[in-house]
């Protein structure tokens, strides 16, 4: 069996620092103690992205007059960018940041990510895939928003520019409920378009990724929080710190248990433990020589070894006694002619 590399998680920040570039630091020292390989953040930048004509998704407590205000409040300048990714980096993880115009990858070439990842939303702008393709550098796809027929035009398009590219069974449902997870497409998305698959959870649930990661999900993308008491936009979609150490000790445990295939023809590892587990035959009440066993007459106990197995009842039914039993002593070959 060839094993596959542990799955590769990344904590999603997003706009969990909300505007703060000092909260964005917190976020890192904190996402930096749970074993997650990387972490993710969001580049906005309203002019190139949005419009005063944007809705917004839910509604927030704050003083933003439209989304366009929001995602200005959310930019940071490229110095600070450098800033989040030196200190991403200093504390071993990988620093990524969604581009959500063309404009942002421009400034995410500059502060320099080894990899894209594209959100759900931007599956059929190909304006923005295009320009992603130009770098050379592979990106992970996120399909929460696609059918497969506008999945089959991105990847059909992707493939044509020779971009290598991976994909996120993801719900663009916040927070997801367990019937709308699609656990299912994980394989669905393999067979079709043979290429690396994985998830990304909005469910706040430490066991949609432990089922994702069971399921095949070679890469985990998840939203963190601080805390409970958080209440950017994503935060009933998030896991806090905590619960993000739990998930990351749990993959690594079904990912050791994936590589390591169990063989059940072979139980010799068991011998001393069946041994005491196992039981031998006995007899539950006076028996005289002459008597019949009947299987009434018959108990297991441990352990094993001293009478004849359990597993033999049958062989006994209907056999003489060679002497008297007392109750709940073992049956051995001794005291009946097999």
């Amino acid at each position: 069996m060839q094993k596959t590399p542990s799955p590769f998680l990344i904590a999603e920040v997003a706009q969990a620092h909300d505007g703060s570039f000092d909260k964005a630091i917190a976020y890192i020292d904190a996402v930096a103690k749970t074993g997650v390989q990387a972490i993710k953040f969001q580049t906005h930048l309203a002019q190139a992205e949005s419009s005063i004509y944007e809705p917004f998704r839910i509604k927030m407590q704050t003083d933003d007059k439209s989304r366009y205000d929001y995602w200005k409040r959310m930019e940071f300048s490229i110095e600070e960018w450098q800033k989040l990714k030196e200190h991403t980096e200093k504390n071993g993880l990988e620093f990524m940041s969604s581009p959500f115009s063309n404009a942002a990858v421009d400034l995410l070439e500059k502060v320099g990510v080894n990899r894209y990842k594209v959100g759900s939303g931007e599956v059929t702008n190909f304006l923005l895939l295009q320009k992603i393709a130009q770098t050379k550098k592979p990106l992970i796809l996120s399909s929460g928003m696609s059918s497969y027929a506008e999945l089959d035009k991105t990847v059909e398009f992707l493939k044509s520019l020779h971009v290598e590219f991976s994909i996120l069974q993801c719900t663009t449902s916040y927070p997801t409920q367990p019937e709308n997870y699609g656990l299912n497409v994980i394989a669905e998305l393999k067979k079709r378009y043979g290429v690396q698959v994985g998830f990304s959870d909005h469910s706040a649930r430490i066991d949609t990724g432990i089922a994702a990661v069971t399921l095949g999900a070679e890469l985990l993308e998840f939203h963190v929080k601080l805390d409970n008491n958080e209440s950017n936009p994503d935060a009933s979609s998030s896991l806090t710190i905590d619960e993000t150490k739990q998930l990351v000790k749990a993959v690594q445990s079904i990912s050791t248990a994936l590589n390591t295939p169990v063989d059940k023809n072979d139980a010799s590892a068991f011998e001393t433990v069946k041994s005491i587990f196992e039981k031998s035959l006995a007899v539950n009440k006076s028996l005289k020589a002459g008597d019949k066993l009947l299987f009434e007459d018959l108990e297991a106990k441990k352990p094993k070894g001293y009478g004849i197995d359990a597993s033999r009842f049958q062989e006994v039914l209907g056999k003489s006694l060679l002497k008297d039993k007392h109750p709940w002593e073992f049956l051995t070959t001794d005291d009946v002619q097999l």
